[in-house]
């Protein structure tokens, strides 16, 4: 017996220390890294937060519109984006939120111009009695014409448009014919992570890291502006907006 444990102890010692990554290591690294794998834009990504002001270093104003953004809506209705602080954003302090009422409210990253790559935000429906919607838009030409997913919390669903010419129809996934888009839960009041990667006329749809379907269309195939979508009366929170082209080269 003591031969026996003296060998134990002997490996035992033996052994390398395995030690704990620090937290912030960790963090850093979930938040900076996706594993969606192979798709358009699968490098590494820096977030836009809706923090920091672009000169002077300081926080954006709360109540304004980020600098390089552009309000705007499909149809009729007042949209209303505005940077507000949240103790629950992702990315503290702020988050970008939609309050208006509109047909289709938007919101355009101006900087953009992106053919084949990917977008993605956080978002969180907080309210809305005819809908909670929230969505990313791209290839968008103008607040007319542009492709965008979104998931609604009232309908528990996620569906990829074409919205072309301000008329807005829903596509075929890939391997099924009609339908529209697909049945899941989404949950008001929570977090949830919306990524459409686009290669061609490939869309590939991924909520909260699964991918979930993919749809094909070649309507709009030259590079456009990429950006935020809300229906109706949706009151909606974004977070950590990122966009990038198939090297995954933030272009913003």
């Amino acid at each position: 017996m003591k031969l026996k444990w003296g060998w134990i102890l002997l490996a035992s010692l033996a052994l390398p220390a395995v030690q704990a990554q620090p937290e912030s290591v960790v963090k850093g690294y979930s938040e900076h890294h996706h594993s969606y794998g192979g798709g358009a834009g699968s490098g590494p990504t820096q977030m836009e937060g809706f923090d920091k002001a672009p000169t002077g270093g300081g926080l954006i104003a709360v109540g304004s519109t980020p600098s390089g953004w552009q309000v705007t809506s499909t149809g009729t209705g007042q949209p209303q984006w505005t940077v507000e602080r949240d103790p629950w954003a992702p990315s503290w302090p702020n988050v970008l939120k939609q309050s208006g009422v509109a047909t289709f409210p938007l919101c355009l990253n101006t900087n953009s111009h992106v053919r084949d790559g990917y977008v993605e935000v956080k978002f969180k429906a907080i309210a809305g009695m005819k809908d909670q919607a929230g969505g990313v838009v791209w290839r968008a030409k103008d607040a007319q014409n542009y492709y965008v997913c979104r998931a609604n919390a009232l309908e528990n669903n996620l569906v990829l448009y074409k919205v072309e010419g301000g008329k807005r129809k829903s596509l075929d996934i890939v391997g099924r014919s009609g339908g529209y888009g697909v049945e899941l839960p989404v949950a008001p009041m929570v977090w949830h992570t919306l990524r459409v990667e686009f290669l061609g006329p490939l869309h590939t749809v991924f909520l909260d890291g699964r991918k979930r379907f993919e749809v094909e269309d070649a309507t709009f195939s030259e590079a456009g502006q990429v950006g935020l979508w809300t229906k109706a009366d949706s009151v909606t929170l974004f977070d950590d907006f990122a966009y990038s082209s198939p090297n995954g080269v933030i272009v913003r």
